[in-house]
């Protein structure tokens, strides 16, 4: 399948990178009132929202450190020679506008918007936002329980926060399972680490069989192992993959909020995602880069650089 041209990124050879309004990985911004809306087959979305947070905010700026850093990103996958935006039509469409002082809102505001493209039959690689901006779009793409493979440094699997606060960064896949989103036995999490409050979150994963794979075992097996397991897990069927940039260790993504050390470097961040390959994905998400603690930008570059990874997998066989 070829792209329609519209839909291709402006070149480094024909507007330097530095140079224009940026948009995710110089794409056309094609938000939903555009006439080539529905000739969108993937679009990258941004959700500035970080209510979720228990701990240190700033995701909410995230969408926006992350065009800037994506203006890098060029055409072709270097490993592959993968070309996805000629294969599909490709674009940016624009910000979720939440409303920061209500959760409920919020989440009805990125469900409708993610209704919108379901409905357009658009696949969204969204950049966040906080973790829990996940249950939203899930509740939109999720017409059957879908799949998932899950990168993160925590299970977000919790019931409740601060003796009953149901909807936090750290409780999204509980409430997505409890809805009926997401099918257990589907659903593979790698690379859980750090310090625990109690085992209340694996406990749950074990009673309804979700999959965990602690970085332990991720370093004793292998990116190569542990992703064909992955591969195994979900199977053909529907899936969703939702990627924390805290699944990566702070030495190489310090701009995130709830930091772990002893993760993946940054190449293997990117090789987990390669081998996604020929997964029925429905949608996928990077979350939880914060840039009030990485200035630099190197952690939303990183985060751009693994969306491109993700863009890759998505629009395999397309």
């Amino acid at each position: 399948m070829t792209s329609d041209s519209f839909f291709h990124p402006v070149s480094g050879f024909d507007l330097p990178r530095f140079a224009g309004v940026p948009s995710f990985m110089r794409l056309p911004v094609v938000q939903p009132d555009h006439p080539r809306f529905k000739d969108v087959q993937v679009g990258l979305v941004g959700v500035p929202w970080d209510s979720g947070t228990t701990n240190r905010p700033g995701p909410r700026h995230g969408p926006r450190q992350l065009r800037d850093a994506s203006t890098m990103i060029r055409a072709q996958h270097a490993v592959t020679g993968k070309r996805p935006f000629e294969t599909v039509n490709c674009a940016d469409l624009g910000d979720v506008g939440p409303n920061p002082a209500d959760i409920q809102d919020s989440m009805a505001r990125i469900t409708a918007f993610y209704d919108r493209l379901h409905a357009n039959a658009i696949r969204p690689l969204t950049a966040g936002g906080d973790h829990l901006t996940s249950l939203p779009i899930l509740r939109a793409l999720a017409k059957q329980p879908l799949g998932m493979v899950h990168f993160d440094s925590h299970t977000d699997l919790f019931h409740s926060y601060f003796g009953g606060t149901m909807y936090t960064h750290g409780t999204p896949f509980r409430r997505a399972v409890e809805e009926g989103l997401l099918d257990p036995k589907r659903v593979i999490q790698i690379g859980i680490r750090g310090t625990m409050y109690d085992s209340e979150d694996r406990d749950f994963a074990k009673a309804e069989g979700i999959r965990i794979v602690t970085i332990e075992d991720f370093f004793a097996r292998g990116v190569e192992d542990v992703m064909a397991e992955a591969r195994e897990v979900v199977g053909t069927q529907p899936t969703y993959v939702s990627y924390d940039i805290d699944f990566v260790d702070p030495t190489f993504a310090p701009g995130t909020g709830t930091p772990e050390v002893g993760g993946p470097n940054s190449y293997q961040a990117l090789q987990v995602c390669r081998e996604l390959e020929g997964l029925n994905i429905v949608g996928a998400d990077l979350v939880e880069v914060s840039p009030p603690f990485d200035a630099s930008g190197g952690t939303a570059f990183l985060g751009v650089s693994i969306m491109f990874e993700l863009l890759c997998a998505m629009v395999d066989g397309a």
